[in-house]
């Protein structure tokens, strides 16, 4: 493993030996004036967990929709799996932030799971004996078979997390990408996600990105960190990135970070640095801190 990455650096995976499922070369994004991130050179190998951090409308989220093929870069490229983003790619999974259904959703928690195998662009088509075999066998994997007949609605957020994760890895995508997919869940269920995840990327090889606000929770599954700040970012293993040094040069302010019964705590010199409790939109919708290319 190298040093930190700067802005000038490309940071490749580390022990990565094949090709890169998302690479980014000298990507920017920016609305109007206002620089989200920029210069930035990325290999995400597979199998590997990326955790995307920063303070809220530094730009994780549109990095995310830029990925889904939802929005483009300012400057710079991307590919996925060699071949230039394009939207609707059904190798990439996507786990949203945790929100309760409404009441009266018919949908049960099989029916999402099943979009994951047998949806298409023309909607959804009756299941073949192969398809739903799969389907069972989701269900079972993602701890989903007590509950998979019960409306979505009724389910607590743990078992609607673990239904939405099932339909992202439905289709044995080659890259997860998960946006806050903790939030609101207590840490009995935070934990049963990111296991969730971290078996899915280990035993199918699928990358992940992982944007958060808390880095607690994941922390013994990261493989490396994404910090943007201030336009600016840092890439690395967790150690060499959450360092008070590193985010204070980061944010131009001096920030502490304590490290205490196993858990990081990131202390900033001012509001914006010492505040990672935040919550960004849906990469489906625009969003309204972000404004639009």
């Amino acid at each position: 493993m190298t040093t930190v990455q700067d802005q000038t650096r490309t940071a490749a995976a580390p022990g990565s030996g094949g090709s890169a499922v998302l690479a980014l070369r000298d990507a920017g994004l920016a609305y109007g004036t206002r620089r989200l991130w920029d210069g930035l050179d990325l290999d995400v190998a597979p199998g590997e967990f990326l955790a995307v951090l920063g303070p809220n409308g530094a730009g994780k989220t549109s990095l995310l929709r830029t990925v889904l093929g939802q929005q483009r870069l300012t400057s710079g490229s991307m590919t996925f799996l060699g071949q230039p983003v394009r939207r609707g790619h059904r190798r990439i999974g996507y786990v949203p932030q945790q929100r309760l259904m409404e009441s009266g959703t018919p949908l049960r928690a099989r029916d999402m799971i099943a979009q994951g195998v047998t949806g298409h662009r023309w909607g959804i088509r009756p299941e073949r004996a192969a398809e739903r075999e799969r389907i069972d066998r989701i269900i079972d994997e993602v701890g989903a078979t007590a509950f998979a007949d019960a409306p979505v609605a009724e389910l607590s957020g743990g078992e609607q997390q673990r239904t939405r994760v099932g339909q992202a890895i439905a289709a044995d995508p080659a890259l997860l990408l998960c946006d806050e997919p903790l939030i609101s869940l207590d840490l009995r269920h935070q934990r049963g996600v990111t296991e969730l995840i971290d078996r899915q990327r280990r035993q199918q090889g699928a990358a992940v990105l992982f944007v958060t606000h808390d880095v607690n929770p994941i922390l013994d599954v990261v493989d490396r960190v994404l910090y943007i700040a201030g336009g600016r970012f840092r890439i690395g293993s967790p150690d060499e990135v959450l360092r008070a040094d590193v985010l204070s040069d980061l944010y131009g302010t001096p920030v502490d970070v304590v490290r205490t019964m196993g858990r990081i705590v990131i202390v900033g010199g001012s509001e914006s640095a010492g505040e990672h409790h935040h919550c960004e939109a849906d990469p489906h919708t625009p969003g309204p801190d972000e404004g639009r290319l």
